[in-house]
């Protein structure tokens, strides 16, 4: 069975051998910029299906059933409706950062993709500081959040906007110290590097218990990051009609939706990545029967594993926990979550240093 490794680089050679360096290159970017949009649209359309027969597992039901199998064309059919639907803009709102501000959105998720492993080396690009390229371009989402709000011109719309700028500032802390954890077990902020660090054991196993604290802390952190239940506040629909995406339709509406499942995706995969082991096997020691075994998988097969079951896990949290109010929801964060998330990265670090992981 070809991997995706051999698949990349048969193309790669291909290309080089048939065109000249340039010409290459920019057919390289062009496959990886259709493979990207691909694999967002894909993700778009199984994400929001999967939601969907996820709540109503929770809740006791069938879910969509209806166009095609088991209901697996439900979001074939949404998707067909949202493109054909006009979109409005509003009169008095600011046309251009209102038509721009779901491309920001989408833009910082596609970028985030690039340093990230989705196989055995497979990734677009392994910068060497991949993990601070990841924390960075996820700041930038906020600003097209706020720029939406601001735009649309509705008070909804802007509460919801600043709600949302508010939870993901002060989110992106706990999240930024979990990773951090990770980063000083590992001594690198490689992606690659931190990967293969993880040859002999998952850091989740191996990094003990300040492991496992910045793990749930970060499941908990990236949930808010998504605006996802009980974190929902920037988009209540009890309060604030549809919050900051209120005034959109159509397309641009599609892309704030297609957005929020794809950072669910890409958050996942980056703590499938750290604490997981991202493509890497799951290997105990020197057990080499049962390491070898566990190497016949693929490894994409690994991370894709891994990462579903993430998703699945945030899925679970919107569906059996009600909605905080913002003022819970900051009091979680700025009051128990951060506290701990410094003490939690000075355990590690002293760990570290005195060598005492596995």
């Amino acid at each position: 069975m070809p991997s995706l490794e051999n698949i990349a680089n048969f193309i790669h050679n291909w290309l080089y051998t048939t065109f000249n360096a340039t010409v290459a290159l920019l057919l390289e970017f062009t496959i990886v910029a259709i493979l990207v949009i691909g694999l967002f649209s894909v993700l778009g359309l199984v994400l929001i299906f999967m939601e969907r027969k996820v709540s109503a597992y929770m809740q006791v039901r069938l879910g969509p059933n209806r166009v095609g199998p088991k209901g697996i064309f439900q979001t074939v059919a949404d998707t067909l409706k949202l493109m054909v639907k006009e979109g409005m803009t509003p009169n008095n709102a600011d046309k251009f950062l209102f038509n721009l501000a779901p491309f920001i959105v989408m833009t910082a998720a596609m970028l985030i993709l690039a340093p990230l492993a989705f196989a055995k080396n497979f990734q677009i690009w392994d910068i060497n500081i991949g993990v601070l390229f990841v924390t960075a371009i996820s700041s930038v989402s906020v600003i097209g959040i706020l720029m939406a709000g601001w735009a649309s011109n509705n008070k909804y719309s802007l509460l919801g906007a600043m709600r949302s700028g508010a939870q993901i500032v002060s989110y992106e802390l706990s999240a930024g110290l979990s990773i951090i954890t990770i980063v000083v077990l590992s001594e690198s902020l490689k992606i690659s590097t931190i990967i293969e660090s993880q040859a002999n054991g998952w850091w989740i196993f191996k990094g003990h218990i300040p492991a496992i604290i910045a793990f749930v802390i970060f499941i908990i952190a990236v949930t808010a990051e998504t605006n996802r239940a009980p974190f929902d506040l920037a988009e209540a629909e009890s309060e604030l009609t549809a919050g900051f995406h209120t005034e959109y339709s159509g397309m641009k509406f599609a892309l704030f939706f297609l957005a929020e499942y794809v950072n669910i995706f890409i958050v996942c995969v980056i703590g499938a990545t750290l604490f997981l082991g991202g493509w890497m096997p799951l290997h105990f020691g020197t057990n080499t029967t049962f390491n070898e075994m566990m190497d016949y998988i693929p490894s994409s097969l690994w991370l894709f594993g891994k990462t579903f079951f993430l998703i699945f896990v945030i899925m679970w949290f919107r569906w059996t926990f009600p909605r905080l109010r913002i003022d819970q929801l900051l009091n979680l964060e700025w009051k128990y979550l951060l506290p701990i998330s410094m003490i939690n990265l000075l355990l590690a670090t002293a760990m570290a240093i005195l060598g005492w992981h596995f």
